[in-house]
């Protein structure tokens, strides 16, 4: 068939005795690089189960003609199709397929030939032929032509297609490439706009690791037949792995790329992935076909951190975006060399003395062209990279030449805080090198600090834990950065081992506005303290941030309160002016340490850590939840600390039976137990001094907390603040 941009039409005569034909054959035209089929007998129609259902066969043969041919023959066949179809020669086949509407696999034998029409218009005619249902076992086959035909499909199944993609059927990249040429020459000819679109599945990765790569190429395959169905077999190509690409016109994209999402999210038993798509609308004359894929590929890419379906469209911005990076990248060893990256320290602040007790380095690229940069303006470029290890390495060395400088003045010295990426590790072994690095400047692995993320811990586990480990052997204290930003944090802590963590800025931005966070806050600092973990809150703004820190127990604080980021030639400069915050003196940092994590609204750590009587006794506040009905009294829930007064104090543990008010006399603590049960009557909170039977006096808090509706019974809270000795 050679290339003829006009579909041939038979005379109505001459098709309608072609199409009434009882042997199976079909008549196609290759136009643009697309197979169009012209003619569909009757033979053809019931050998593959149409029936008189013409319409419905001639929309699967030009949308996706190998719709039901077996995954392993689909892409060979398709692939000999178009070589017969471009190149000439004889075409013949054995393949499997089903019928419409059939479960079972037959054996087809295709046949074609080349023939010129009185116009001159070059044809081909294929030829079908049912050999029998197919069997696994060729060698169950009853007749020896059907084995030997089952032997010939096994084999020809082997060989790979040029042209078609071996697990989804469809065109291959370069194929494709040829396909959208053709078809968007056409396309605007007629006035429509063609569109580029570029697909990835999120998570795919994940998915053959929890369900095994059979099941991962069957996701593939049933996503290749939803594209097929919405855009045509021969308007999609996979370009590998779960990377697909498609050309077509820009009719109602936007809501046929959403129902597309919608469809694709109920396939497979509802066992699908997120799908990505970037569309490029913008293609324009003799464009190259690769140009518009890659730029409809960037607009993907930029989804590349979402794990929700997402349709991105390309833009400026894209490519601003693209030439950002390369300048970055092409530039960082010159920037190092030309010390156009500058390191900026901010101060870590002593809540207890209000010093200066670390310092964390942070890098600045102060360009020649693009003047200051960010670190959000080049640290993710050098993480995507791969090169952010030259960066951490630099700042390292700058880190320690500050410190030579620093103690030659005369200054205390604290501890320097640096920041790693999970870059770092896969580009190096960053633990030796900085261990080498320190060594060499002759300088203690206690004032060099390493700040991880939770979420580098998280992308490996098991690999992050040996490092961490690593670190904390060789002396380096090891802190959590941004603290719950993340999901997994309370994990992290359960099973690593850091220094300190550093509770991420946005607990700080919504302090002001929410109860919950201050809520939320204290507790994981209540949580550090018990751990014996030292903390940092960055993003001190307010004085009214201080003192609540403070109050809960906080060690260190971080902020633009303090001060911003400066480079060591201004810290010097402060102090030259005497308006420096000051350094820790070091050897005062362990007693600052100790005193400083204590949380003014935690009750056990005053108990654990005062003067009180109350902690020769308890480890926690006694508390518990007492029910009054009538004259009678029980014990319905305590925790150890009050089931422990209840013994030293009345000489009885307590258990869940009801017992008369009027059971208690003066020396058993009627006094006490009076008190509980008035308050609840009068439904008040109230703080009460009772005399107890054991020479001591008891400080006790009593709150209602309701009542039941159905028997009257009140339930009523009470908490032991305090016990003197008479």
């Amino acid at each position: 068939m050679t290339k003829y941009m006009k579909r041939y039409e038979y005379p109505e005569e001459t098709r309608i005795l072609l199409e009434r034909s009882l042997i199976p054959f079909a008549i196609y035209q290759l136009i643009d690089k697309r197979v169009v089929t012209l003619i569909l007998s009757d033979g053809f129609c019931k050998l593959f189960n149409y029936g008189d259902d013409r319409k419905r066969a001639y929309y699967d043969m030009d949308h996706n003609m190998y719709r039901e041919t077996h995954p392993d023959d689909a892409a060979r066949i398709a692939d000999a199709a178009f070589k017969f179809a471009t190149e000439g020669g004889k075409y013949e086949v054995i393949y499997r397929t089903k019928a419409p509407e059939r479960e079972d696999y037959m054996i087809i034998h295709a046949v074609g030939e080349h023939f010129i029409t009185d116009t001159g218009v070059q044809l081909a005619q294929v030829w079908y032929t049912d050999e029998g249902l197919y069997t696994d076992n060729a060698e169950a086959n009853d007749f020896d032509f059907n084995m030997s035909l089952n032997i010939a499909l096994h084999r020809e199944s082997l060989l790979k297609a040029s042209y078609y993609d071996y697990l989804t059927s469809l065109p291959s990249m370069t194929y494709f490439f040829e396909l959208a040429q053709a078809g968007c020459k056409t396309m605007m000819k007629k006035g429509i706009n063609p569109v580029f679109l570029f697909m990835d599945l999120s998570g795919m990765k994940h998915f053959n690791h929890k369900h095994g790569f059979a099941e991962g190429d069957n996701l593939l395959r049933s996503f290749a037949k939803l594209l097929i169905n919405y855009f045509s077999n021969e308007n999609c190509s996979r370009f590998g792995e779960d990377h697909f690409a498609i050309f077509t016109d820009d009719a109602n994209i936007e809501e046929t790329l959403h129902e597309l999402i919608r469809e694709w999210q109920s396939t497979n038993n509802n066992k699908s992935l997120p799908v990505r798509i970037g569309v490029f609308t913008n293609y324009t004359k003799n464009m190259d076909i690769s140009v518009a894929c890659a730029r409809a590929k960037l607009a993907c890419d930029a989804l590349s951190n979402s794990y929700v379906s997402g349709i991105n469209y390309f833009d400026r911005a894209l490519l601003e975006d693209i030439d950002h990076k390369q300048y970055i990248i092409s530039n960082l060893n010159k920037a190092i060399a030309g010390k156009w990256i500058t390191v900026y320290y901010q101060p870590i602040v002593r809540a207890l003395n209000g010093r200066v007790c670390d310092e964390e380095a942070l890098a600045r690229w102060i360009d020649p062209i693009k003047g200051f940069l960010s670190p959000a303006d080049f640290i993710p470029v050098l993480e995507e990279a791969g090169l952010i290890y030259k960066l951490d390495l630099y700042v390292l060395d700058q880190v320690l030449a500050k410190i030579r400088r620093m103690e030659e003045s005369g200054f205390h010295l604290v501890p320097q805080s640096i920041n790693l990426s999970r870059s770092d590790f896969d580009s190096c072994d960053i633990v030796g090198e900085i261990c080498k690095r320190v060594d060499s400047a002759g300088i203690s692995h206690s004032l060099i600090n390493i700040e991880i993320t939770e979420s580098i811990v998280a992308s490996d586990f098991d690999f992050m834990k040996k490092q961490i480990d690593r670190f904390r052997k060789q002396g380096f204290q090891v802190w959590m950065d941004d603290f719950g930003s993340g999901y997994s944090s309370l994990d992290v802590l359960q099973s690593l081992n850091f220094d300190l963590i550093k509770f991420d800025m946005s607990f700080m931005q919504q302090i002001d506005s929410s109860t919950n966070s201050r809520v939320i806050l204290t507790e994981l600092m209540k949580m550090a303290t018990a751990l014996g973990i030292s903390t940092v809150c960055e993003g001190i703004e307010k004085e009214s941030h201080v003192t609540f820190l403070k109050e809960i127990g906080c060690s260190k604080f971080q902020g633009y309160y303090y001060q911003k980021p400066i480079p060591l030639e201004k810290i010097l400069e402060k102090y030259e002016k005497g308006i420096q915050i000051g350094f820790e003196n070091p050897d005062e940092s362990d007693y600052y340490n100790a005193v400083g994590r204590i949380n003014l609204y935690d009750l056990d750590v005053i108990t654990n850590e005062g003067a009180s009587t109350l902690q020769q006794y308890f480890n926690n506040v006694p508390i518990a939840i007492m029910e009054l009905s009538g004259e009678n009294i029980r014990i319905c829930r305590s925790n150890q600390s009050y089931r422990d007064f209840m013994i030293r104090s009345f000489g009885t543990e307590p258990n869940n039976e009801y017992i008369e008010i009027s059971a208690f006399d003066h020396n058993t603590g009627e006094p006490f137990i009076r008190a509980i049960a008035s308050c609840a009557q009068n439904n008040t909170k109230c703080f009460i001094d009772e005399e107890l039977p054991n020479n001591t006096s008891v400080h006790a808090f009593i709150r209602k907390i309701t009542t039941n509706p159905v028997t009257g019974t009140i339930a009523v809270a009470v908490a032991v603040l305090a016990i003197s000795e008479l």
